[in-house]
């Protein structure tokens, strides 16, 4: 069995070695067993079930959440040579016609279907006719109603292992907690089967977190300067901010489109396509775009309004540099996403078990915020995993943040709020501090308080930081029944009475203005950093070029650029310059189909280029 799957893996998709735990997932699955597998996004989740389909006699069946998704993977299926084809809503009569004559043929390597499409009485009797090898069910967290993409659908799929019990299940996903997995394998019975985590750790995605300024022209400068020409996403929380900031980026020289829920089908659906097939792209969306995505070559996501949970900033981010090439993701946040989201979770309708916990997963996500430690280890710590060393990729490892003794000015603040008789904003509360002689303090009295002008030591910038520290920390929270006012909590009490020292991250607005840009690198210096040869400009050059006639190639045949090759293959292209086509083979990505389709078009390039 192991002898069959690495010749796949080399012959079909071009690689030499598995990764990770892919090999021991794939032989479980083809000796039958059931397995719950978690691996980040780009660590190849889709080998370890495609492979045993190929391996394993009959169709394999994938469970998938989105037509995008699935078509992707359809698509880049078959530019290997695998027999692949999906039943979905979008297909024509005729077309779901002829791939059910296929499955019933045993035409077919693997079909892919909706969860809603498979779950009909009339799908699950004709699939009984067909000859299954076994079931997979991509993106398995959509299953725990806790998490951020629940699908109703999903709780329905445990009829599965009553149908064909004898069928070998496979689910998989990138994002899952303790609490989630223990979801998944009892709502899916998955019994006995085995659980493979594989570590959450994406080490070329950079993380970094400012708070909001002008967050909009934070992000241009950022784009700017890091990203100028790469494809990217930035995520915002409502339907009208993502069409303000696409129209933000147009207006300053970007290609840019909004996407949300709000727009018709028809525009959704040409701005997928858009973000799909072209390079350099930016998307500016909500939650509603993302899952669906397969390209690798996303170098950027930006968050301008803050995720709700770590499981929602983890799978999002996610989405950058699936590839392995370096990849970015930036986040401004503000004391308005707090209020936002703590207001959104309180007047849903969900009982008080779920708010607590919304509010739980929003304490966390803050605490990433605000950390002066390493980022990455905090996040993967959030997933049961422990990374032993600061991880030398994010902010706060590249830019240590200065601490300073914050108790005084935490005493004051706590003392001004509950002096005010904790219902007014922060804003209010720093106005008061600062000795501000506003008519509004002066009609409440306020100007006659003692804390009144004890705080002039700080700018407005540094108390709204210590605010959002104290918000975070517990000591503060924000009262949602009248307009955002500040409130002490229990766990305010100690630090009024000076029960210890309270360590706050020191920040102005002149320092999260300073923080310049990277410069961007070539594409090939980035894979190959450290070989001298990598930096050439002829390599660059050569990547290019390879790029146009990917282009080109991908335009002839309607599929996105990265289903003929990844940038990772161009850039090894470029760098190794096969001359003929046994060392074009020995490129990783390049599989024997892709060697025939493609082989004499590229190498004609890189001649030409020597």
């Amino acid at each position: 069995m192991t002898s069959s799957a690495t010749r796949i893996l080399s012959s079909v998709f071009g690689y030499d070695t598995f990764r990770d735990s892919q090999q021991e997932i794939i032989d479980h699955l083809i000796e039958g067993g059931h397995s719950l597998v978690l691996m980040p996004t780009g660590g190849g989740k889709s080998l370890c079930y495609q492979i045993p389909a190929l391996v394993r006699e009959g169709t394999g069946l994938v469970v998938s959440p989105l037509i995008a998704l699935m078509q992707d993977q359809v698509n880049a299926l078959r530019q290997v040579g695998v027999r692949a084809a999906c039943l979905n809503s979008s297909l024509p009569l005729d077309e779901i016609r002829r791939v059910e004559g296929q499955l019933l043929r045993g035409e077919l390597d693997l079909v892919y279907l909706a969860p809603e499409r498979l779950l009909q009485d009339s799908t699950l009797e004709f699939l009984d006719r067909c000859r299954l090898s076994l079931v997979a069910i991509d993106e398995a967290h959509c299953i725990s109603r806790w998490g951020h993409d629940f699908r109703p659908e999903y709780l329905q799929l445990d009829i599965l292992r009553d149908r064909w019990p004898e069928l070998p299940v496979l689910a998989c996903t990138a994002t899952a907690d303790e609490r989630t997995r223990r979801e998944i394998v009892t709502k899916l019975r998955l019994g006995e089967g085995r659980v493979f985590v594989t570590g959450f750790d994406r080490p070329n995605i950079r993380y970094r977190v400012t708070p909001k300024i002008n967050e909009k022209r934070q992000l241009l400068d950022f784009i700017r300067g890091e990203h100028e020409n790469d494809a990217g996403i930035v995520y915002c929380l409502s339907r009208k901010r993502t069409e303000q900031v696409a129209k933000f980026l147009v207006d300053n020289g970007l290609k840019a489109m909004p996407y949300h829920a709000g727009l018709s089908a028809g525009v959704r659906h040409r701005h997928q396509d858009r973000f799909l097939n072209e390079d350099g792209l930016i998307i500016v969306a909500t939650i509603a775009f993302g899952m669906g995505i397969d390209k690798p070559d996303v170098r950027f996501v930006a968050h301008l309004d803050l995720p709700k949970s770590i499981e929602a900033y983890y799978q999002e981010t996610g989405r950058a540099g699936r590839d392995g090439l370096a990849a970015n993701a930036w986040m401004a946040y503000g004391m308005q996403d707090v209020i936002l989201h703590t207001r959104l979770a309180e007047e849903s309708d969900a009982d008080e078990i779920y708010k607590r916990s919304e509010r739980q997963k929003l304490d966390t996500m803050l605490g990433y915020c605000e950390t002066v430690s390493c980022r990455r280890q905090l996040l993967l710590e959030y997933f049961g995993e422990s990374l032993p060393e600061p991880c030398g990729n994010c902010d706060t490892c590249l830019e240590p943040v200065d601490t300073f003794d914050g108790t005084e000015a935490a005493q004051k603040l706590l003392s001004c709020v509950a002096r005010t008789g904790q219902r007014f904003g922060a804003l209010y509360i720093i106005d008061v501090l600062r000795g501000s002689e506003s008519e509004r303090i002066g009609r409440f009295g306020h100007d006659l308080l003692s804390t009144y002008g004890i705080g002039t030591e700080f700018d407005v910038w540094q108390w709204r930081s210590i605010i959002r520290q104290m918000v975070t920390r517990g000591l503060l929270a924000v009262d949602l029944e009248g307009y955002g006012g500040l409130r002490l909590t229990p766990a305010a009490r100690p630090v009024l009475q000076g029960e210890g020292k309270l360590l706050l991250r020191q920040e102005t607005a002149a320092m999260a203005r300073a923080k310049k840009p990277k410069k961007k690198k070539a594409t090939v210096a980035i894979l190959f950093e450290g070989g001298a040869e990598a930096d050439g400009e002829a390599n660059q050059a050569l990547f290019e070029s390879l790029r146009e006639l990917r282009r080109t190639t991908a335009a002839e045949q309607e599929v996105p650029p990265y289903v003929i090759f990844h940038d990772k293959t161009l850039a090894a292209m470029a760098l190794h310059r096969p001359t003929d086509e046994a060392e074009f083979l020995q490129i990783s990505g390049v599989g024997q189909a892709k060697l025939e389709r493609y082989g004499e078009r590229f190498l004609a390039v890189i001649r030409e280029s020597s």
